[in-house]
């Protein structure tokens, strides 16, 4: 191997011939230089990746304390921390700009799974609003914004050819600043929105008893073979493990996945159990029945559901209610 001109290095290679006789080959090609970056570039890509880890670390969190155990919705939680690490590596250690634009649009891709759930459901399972997902989102749109600015911050300058006019340079300079313009102001003009919804939001309270709901019919129903407890809408009623038969565990944003049952029970046809209530740390009454008390679950939207069945979720596992207790 030896050096040309223009960084071009030759290869040699010796081929037998005939009578002993040798003839050298020569292939030309050139060293690949790995791109420059300019220091507005590092300080996008390593804020970008920075939050593109924290997302994915709260993913990890989410599935590791419950989340696991929703079917699909889990798995999926895993994998955006699986790949949002990947690209987080990926971000910082490669000057490329795919990686920085691919990172950008799995970003974008998980915002949109998020306000999918929460809108109409996402593989069976609805999301609700709280401020914790709102910050979530928030980490999210930012580095979707900040990782596309990472993706056009790139000089083109430092990638052309030596020959390049100063006509054509000049273009280049203004093309990139015009994408960053553009993208700092739809970065800003987003984050802007999501600040908004934060404060218009009515998210992450507990639930609150009805007005004048004074009492809960219960009702049953089979589902899977097995007769279970429902409230007067035929929605599936539930039991916390943890909970006792004078305390209700779940309270704060846990009631906004499992509402409470209010009011003083009324047995309806097959309902034979033991009826009573507990009072809540809001003083309102909930429903027990056999000394559980009783909850619905925001992922069922009609008779007949019962995905919040063997849930661990919120600090404990969930289970519908037999009507033989």
């Amino acid at each position: 191997m030896n050096p040309g001109p223009a960084g071009d290095v030759y290869w040699y290679g010796a081929v037998a011939k005939g009578g002993g006789h040798t003839t050298r080959t020569r292939a030309v090609g050139r060293h690949r230089r790995r791109r420059p970056i300019s220091p507005t570039e590092l300080r996008l890509r390593v804020a970008g990746a920075l939050l593109l880890a924290a997302s994915a670390s709260m993913h990890l969190y989410l599935y590791l304390t419950g989340y696991r155990s929703i079917p699909t919705i889990g798995w999926l939680f895993l994998m955006q921390f699986i790949v949002g690490y990947i690209l987080t590596v990926a971000v910082l250690v490669t000057h490329s700009r795919i990686a920085a634009a691919a990172s950008a649009a799995f970003a974008l891709s998980t915002i949109s799974a998020y306000l999918l759930a929460i809108w109409g459901g996402l593989f069976g399972f609805r999301e609700i609003r709280t401020r914790a997902g709102i910050a979530a989102g928030l980490i999210e749109v930012a580095a979707f914004g900040i990782l596309i600015m990472a993706s056009i911050a790139a000089d083109p300058i430092r990638e052309a050819d030596e020959s390049v006019s100063s006509m054509v340079r000049l273009l280049a300079r203004v093309q990139a600043a015009v994408s960053m313009v553009i993208g700092g102001i739809g970065v800003v003009s987003v984050l802007a929105l999501a600040l908004l919804g934060i404060g218009l939001a009515n998210a992450g309270g507990p639930a609150s008893a009805a007005v004048g709901a004074s009492q809960a019919v219960l009702k049953t129903a089979n589902i899977g073979g097995i007769a279970v407890l429902t409230n007067a809408q035929g929605l599936t009623l539930y039991l916390f493990v943890p909970d006792t038969p004078t305390a209700s565990k779940c309270t704060g944003s846990c009631t906004a996945y499992w509402p409470p049952v209010f009011g003083k029970p009324q047995a309806g046809p097959g309902v034979t159990g033991r009826l009573g209530t507990i009072r809540r740390p809001d003083g309102s009454l909930q429903a027990t029945y056999d000394g559980h008390p009783l909850y619905t679950y925001i992922g069922d939207s009609n008779p007949g559901q019962n995905t919040g069945d063997k849930l661990d979720l919120n600090g404990g596992y969930w289970y519908e209610v037999p009507v033989s207790g």
